[in-house]
């Protein structure tokens, strides 16, 4: 990198999810200079283990934008963490040393809203494993949804993937016809209900979404259940996006792995209001970073 002047300020966002963490680094001009890469960074796994993970990211970035021990004091860092809403993380994280000239710290989905929006008000709705509503209006936090499943994440794929297994003991039962979706449903446990039961004593959320792609694969092959399924996933979607139109939000976008396949089986006036997404997750926390470095920063 060249010559840095002395009050030369640096910006790392970090999105800390369940499944990887991503670190990038931008100077005052929004030109990135370093970007870093590492495993889960989930509140879940524990305090020191999450910002193990967050410190492999931005430890990376950090040597891609070839800062010394200097520039890394004028950083301000903004960090988006998942499994931020358990009790006590948000203490824990801000009482850990950091090298940086300011932190502050966001749930991921928070992260994700403020890049979707360039940090205007809006809201987004994340169908991914789980499912959640989230936003801001007027100074105002949203929040619909995402209790965990198998209480709430309606429309997630855990929730298509539980809703699935239902349905082909149904059909094992010989209750319900039994279709191409779950006879490969039942297939996966050799046919036997003894084995869903005894995979399902020790199935998390994850486990019950690795059946969603199945599901949505053959409701585009027309298959009757797993249509009823798709659309059952895609009105719970409906109905956080109508929510969070209604309590005020001006802009919502449709987030998460589940966005893509489920866009299509939304309701028509739903898929017109979607707005696509401005930025990242990544790009809403370094919004956050720059807030937290003050207005006459960046």
């Amino acid at each position: 990198m060249g010559k840095t002047t002395e009050n030369t300020q640096y910006f790392l966002g970090v999105d800390g999810g369940g499944t990887g963490c991503r670190a990038r680094i931008e100077n005052e001009a929004g030109s990135v200079l370093g970007q870093g890469l590492s495993g889960p960074a989930t509140t879940r796994l524990g305090i020191e283990e999450a910002w193990a993970s967050v410190s492999r990211a931005f430890s990376a970035a950090i040597a891609e934008a070839g800062l010394d021990d200097a520039g890394i004091a004028r950083i301000h860092a903004g960090i988006g963490l998942a499994g931020m809403s358990r009790k006590g993380s948000l203490e824990a994280l801000n009482a850990l040393d950091h090298p940086f000239a300011s932190i502050a710290f966001v749930s991921d989905g928070i992260g994700a809203c403020l890049g979707a929006h360039s940090g205007r008000d809006g809201a987004i709705v994340i169908a991914g494993t789980g499912s959640v509503g989230l936003g801001f209006v007027d100074g105002r936090d949203l929040r619909l949804g995402g209790y965990g499943f198998p209480i709430s994440d309606e429309g997630s794929g855990a929730d298509i993937g539980l809703m699935a297994l239902r349905l082909a003991l149904q059909a094992h039962d010989e209750r319900i016809e039994r279709g191409a979706l779950l006879a490969e449903v039942m297939q996966r446990f050799g046919g036997d209900p003894a084995e869903v039961v005894h995979w399902m004593d020790r199935a998390t959320a994850t486990d019950y979404a690795t059946f969603a792609p199945m599901v949505l694969r053959h409701a585009d092959q027309g298959d009757a259940a797993a249509r009823r399924i798709v659309q059952t996933a895609a009105g719970q979607i409906d109905m956080l996006v109508r929510a969070l139109f209604d309590k005020g939000a001006p802009r919502v976008t449709l987030l998460g792995g589940l966005s893509g396949p489920l866009e299509p089986w939304l309701s028509p006036d739903v898929r017109r209001r979607l707005k696509p997404a401005d930025g990242d997750a990544v790009s809403g926390a370094i919004i956050l970073a720059r807030r937290a470095a003050g207005p006459s920063v960046g």
